[in-house]
């Protein structure tokens, strides 16, 4: 049975069924790029340590393994090992925690065309991220009283099936019951013949209202790309504004986001990061970096890189451009469907990691923060193929957290057993 595979991935990749190097934050951190898989060590003390050397005990008060040159080691041969397995072009990945160091390496290559390597400062999509982003715009919208989360969705937009009792809340929520569009047969038969054409946002939802709805509202959670297209377009009803802008404007300026964008056009900003998926008619991968992300729009159409991903992820896990009230709400977490993560509104909670991941076809992000130990985790890749039916960012998450945070392994499933022989 072929998979309808052409899609946004589910919120939390952690249950797959569902140029400037950063300097080392304190002595004996690591810190780095590589290219085409070799990690080339900022320092000599970082060349020195061998990938056998044991991981130090994490802090007893954080719970973070300092980034010692050694653990440094491990990280490199973890990653290695997981791109080998999964067969990522490239990955970046990035560390950092007051006190422990840090630690930022490349991998690959970032096109495989040309052979030029994965670096810390390039552009890729950030697919569900974008859902951070527009639901953070919501709630700013919240706490001008210009929108309560409680109103229904039908008062902002027509035509959704049970629109007089999905409360936006609800939708942030992923509680809403509705059908997620890009599970739709016809969305995917048509998006794999022809990436490159702009969807709209009402054709996205007309193709989720011709199925029934699948629960009554708030009555389980179901992740549904549905939900993030009409919080969308009740943003740009209460502004008068195209969403793109309001984002723009009202959340990635006063975060200091200078490096993201919401594109209204496929173009990358340069440099960036080829994408490759397997999320094609024949199954074969494809460079799919020029694939219009129309379809996406609010639930995942963002661009940015990783010192951008790495200051979101510490301003959406601490509430900094929200009411402490506002953001309360927003942490109040429903169990998701993998032991020890629950979903808020627009943001998860994983083994205590707090963020969201993203998946478009061709790239994978996940820019998560540790509040316990005031640490920050940002992984990005050029591919989004599944390896045994999970996302290569998850497993690239679970493998540096079993070194760095044993006590918050991310998401908290059994490992993938290395392959031998």
């Amino acid at each position: 049975m072929k998979p309808t595979h052409l899609r946004l991935r589910r919120a939390c990749a952690a249950a797959a069924a569902t140029g400037v190097l950063i300097a080392a934050a304190a002595a004996g951190s690591a810190s780095g790029a590589s290219g085409a898989g070799r990690s080339t060590p900022a320092s000599a003390a970082a060349a020195t340590p061998t990938p056998t050397a044991p991981t130090p005990s994490p802090d007893a008060d954080t719970g973070f393994t300092p980034l010692t040159p050694a653990v440094a080691a491990q990280l490199d041969a973890a990653v290695r090992r997981v791109m080998r397995e999964a067969q990522v072009p490239g990955v970046t990945v990035g560390l950092w925690a007051p006190g422990k160091g840090s630690y930022v390496r490349s991998f690959g290559v970032a096109d495989k065309a040309t052979g030029a390597p994965m670096a810390p400062d390039l552009h890729v999509r950030i697919g569900s991220e974008t859902k951070t982003f527009t639901v953070t715009a919501l709630l700013q919208l919240v706490d001008q009283g210009k929108v309560g989360l409680d109103d229904h969705i039908g008062a902002y937009v027509t035509g959704v099936p049970n629109g007089d009792r999905i409360t936006l809340r609800e939708l942030a929520g992923m509680r809403s019951g509705l059908f997620n569009y890009s599970m739709d047969g016809d969305f995917i038969t048509r998006l794999e013949a022809d990436p490159e054409k702009y969807v709209s946002p009402r054709q996205l939802l007309d193709y989720s209202f011709k199925h029934p709805v699948q629960f009554e509202p708030g009555a389980e959670f179901d992740y549904s790309n549905t939900n993030l297209i009409l919080l969308g377009l009740v943003v740009e009803k209460i502004t008068g504004r195209p969403l793109h802008e309001v984002i723009t404007k009202d959340v990635l300026g006063p975060a200091g986001l200078r490096s993201t964008v919401f594109p209204t056009s496929p173009a990358l900003p340069v440099p960036y990061a080829h994408g490759y998926t397997d999320q094609t008619a024949s199954g074969k991968v494809v460079d799919s970096t020029r694939w219009n992300p129309s379809w996406a729009w609010a639930a995942g159409e963002m661009v940015s890189d990783l010192q951008d991903l790495r200051s979101w992820a510490r301003t959406l896990a601490t509430g900094t451009l929200l009411k402490p009230a506002t953001q309360a709400e927003r942490l109040k977490t429903t169990p998701m469907d993998i032991p020890g993560a629950g979903y808020g509104l627009g943001i998860f909670d994983v083994q205590g990691w707090i963020g969201h991941n993203g998946s478009i076809p061709g790239y994978e992000v996940l820019p998560v923060y540790l509040p316990s130990a005031q640490a920050t985790m940002v992984i990005l890749l050029n591919t989004d193929s599944q390896y045994k039916g999970q996302e290569p960012s998850t497993l690239f998450g679970e493998a540096v957290t079993t070194i760095v945070t044993p006590d918050h392994v991310y998401p908290g499933h059994k490992p993938v057993a290395p392959k031998t022989g």
